[in-house]
């Protein structure tokens, strides 16, 4: 029996540690791009965070804006689009793998979904929850880091946000059974599979029905990470059995300053010892000024 514990804990230890790092929600157009625009620098948005971002072995995010190249700078309003350029800050912060199923993802239409998966695909970043078929779409993604595969996907609560016209290409819904599906799939590539939900209620600071429900029913299929946005604000996260789930991030590049909640965000550092969750952090993030700082601080949210 001590042999046996000896050899398992050995075995532990020897297990390749990988570092996933997740942050909340990323707009880079209004504010945010003017900003850039004024400092000649369209990685300014993420120049105080880069570092520490790109220090993860993998890092995600929910890309709140779809890129065009189309029609000018948007400068106002509630339909988003980033400029081409804004890409640099992405790459600046080594962010290897979004999800861009959200209520802002048709925003430029069947164009800006298409020229968005063309260009995260050119800069080498992994796209999730979007596609020109829903093939594509449900497919997800799978990055291998130190022999593992770690397996992504991607689904919004309200993917037409009202725009019911706008079919294609698609954008994955929030619906349980087609998740756990997609699930079985993943798990047949990927050692690790993460689900990532855009969903719950605008600055609620508990999660909603919804974002529980979809989130337990994920950690079910065999989820080892669920990770939310779209709150922005912050929501507690906890433990379920060998997975976590963070219900909502919160902001991480975002223009909304009127309201110290959706000012501040989260990272949620998770550290993995072969397939198994080892450590679990958050650091707490701050925007003003048409950029992201860190604070350092950690465990800012208590698991619930």
């Amino acid at each position: 029996m001590y042999r046996r514990r000896f050899l398992s804990l050995a075995a532990s230890q020897l297990a390749p540690r990988t570092t996933l790092l997740f942050g909340g929600d990323v707009m880079l157009c209004r504010y945010i791009g003017e900003t850039a625009r004024k400092n000649h620098d369209p990685a300014y948005p993420f120049r105080q965070i880069a570092a520490r971002l790109a220090a993860a072995d993998i890092t995600f995010a929910n890309l709140e804006s779809p890129f065009s190249d189309q029609g000018r700078p948007q400068v106002a309003g509630m339909v988003f689009k980033a400029e081409p350029d804004m890409v640099e800050g992405l790459k600046l912060a080594g962010i290897d793998v979004v999800s861009t199923a959200n209520n802002h993802a048709r925003d430029r239409g069947v164009y800006g979904i298409e020229y968005t998966l063309k260009l995260l695909a050119a800069n080498g970043i992994a796209a999730v929850g979007t596609g020109t078929t829903p093939e594509q779409a449900h497919a997800g993604a799978v990055l291998q880091r130190n022999g593992l595969r770690f397996g992504f996907l991607a689904y919004a609560q309200d993917p037409n946000n009202g725009n019911h016209t706008d079919v294609e290409p698609r954008v994955c819904a929030m619906e349980i059974p087609k998740m756990r599906e997609d699930v079985a799939a993943m798990r047949s590539r990927a050692d690790v599979v993460v689900v990532s939900m855009h969903a719950g209620a605008e600055y609620w600071t508990k999660p909603h029905p919804i974002q529980k429900d979809f989130a337990k029913a994920a950690v079910e299929a065999g989820a080892k990470i669920v990770v939310g946005h779209h709150p922005h604000v912050v929501q507690p996260w906890e433990r379920m059995g060998d997975s976590v789930v963070f219900y909502s991030l919160g902001n991480l590049v975002f223009d909304q300053y009127e309201r110290s909640a959706t000012r501040r965000g989260i990272l949620a550092e998770v550290v993995f010892s072969g397939t198994g969750i080892a450590d679990i952090k958050t650091i707490e993030v701050e925007m003003s000024a048409g950029s992201t700082s860190l604070t350092e601080s950690r465990d800012l949210v208590r698991p619930r």
